[in-house]
């Protein structure tokens, strides 16, 4: 197998090729994603390989954005819709929650909307409170959407090919932070499935659950944890809708310990219904309370040194993973 060193940005656009050209109904629009290549230069290409009519730059409104994708797949087409910037949903949210999700629904099925809407999510590079939320527990909260975020290239490729293939609506976050990070992607269709998380790294003592930018670190924490004495697996959640609970309970049981590795600001994040199953479906398994690791709820500061103390550090997961493992 051929093995190539792919960026996150370069693996956006390479998913959203592949889909492309595997299917003519596959047409992709947003803001500045064409003649620009998109704001994280994420879609850069795409435009002069498939032409004005199924690369569509559009005006700077969400809500004129989601509303032709949502007419686009009604009718039969497969869209790719970009939101650039997740905190963005708030403008057009009517047609994400109350329209997108629901349609299919009140329709009795008559009317499916096989619609991805991929956006840049997450803080970590100084934008300030309107342009740095991790929105994905928004979404997970609204019944009819499945929601995916992807913590590596390959995973890119693989759950975006899954997502364009559903018949549902898909919200799919791009981690804006984990861009210009790389990784090995082999040649040739990638393919994944949703609802699937992968176990990165096993361990006796305890699992972190961690999802999209907050993976990697979850992963270096566990090995400072591991020259400090304590074992601990690593779950990368991938998909919260539908969300792959059998791994998770099944890590969860065999080592009793759970830490949950959450960008959300604190209140509702995904980490809290995780642990709300876990009470529920493996409470004589635990050894201890579990632990959420998370933003405090505050909007995320733009000055370097309060973003990087809001956000879950992996100095930060090792103290308290190590704390709660001694008490």
């Amino acid at each position: 197998m051929v093995m190539a060193q792919l960026t996150y940005r370069e693996a956006v656009a390479r998913a959203i090729t592949q889909e492309m050209e595997r299917d003519p109904n596959v047409v992709f629009l947003g803001e500045d994603v064409g003649g620009a290549g998109g704001v994280f230069k994420a879609t850069v290409g795409l435009l002069e390989r498939f032409g004005p009519k199924r690369v569509r730059d559009t005006p700077i409104s969400e809500q004129a954005i989601l509303g032709a994708a949502m007419g686009a797949a009604m009718t039969g087409l497969r869209p790719i819709a970009e939101i650039m910037f997740a905190d963005f949903f708030a403008v057009c949210w009517d047609l994400v929650a109350n329209q997108i999700a629901k349609s299919s629904y009140m329709t009795a099925g008559q009317v499916s909307f096989p619609l991805v809407i991929r956006s840049g999510n997450g803080g970590g590079l100084r934008f300030g409170a309107q342009h740095s939320q991790s929105v994905e527990n928004w979404a997970m909260a609204i019944p009819g959407l499945k929601v995916v975020a992807p913590s590596n290239p390959t995973d890119v490729i693989g759950l975006f090919a899954a997502a364009v293939r559903d018949p549902d609506p898909v919200m799919f976050f791009e981690h804006k932070g984990l861009y210009s990070s790389k990784g090995e992607v082999a040649d040739g269709e990638i393919v994944d499935t949703l609802g699937s998380a992968k176990v990165l790294r096993t361990g006796g003592d305890a699992t972190i659950v961690a999802l999209a930018a907050m993976v990697p670190r979850a992963v270096a924490a566990a090995e400072e944890l591991a020259q400090r004495g304590i074992e601990a697996g690593v779950i990368d959640v991938r998909s919260l809708v539908p969300l792959d609970t059998q791994t998770i309970l099944r890590e969860v049981s065999a080592t009793g310990r759970l830490f949950t590795v959450e960008e959300n600001p604190r209140l509702c994040g995904w980490g809290a219904e995780l642990v709300s199953i876990v009470a529920e479906e493996c409470f004589n398994y635990l050894d201890g309370p579990p632990f959420r690791i998370t933003t405090p709820h505050i909007p995320l500061p733009s000055a370097d040194a309060l973003e990087d103390m809001a956000i879950p550090s992996v100095e930060r997961i090792v103290t308290i993973i190590e704390r709660a493992m001694q008490s």
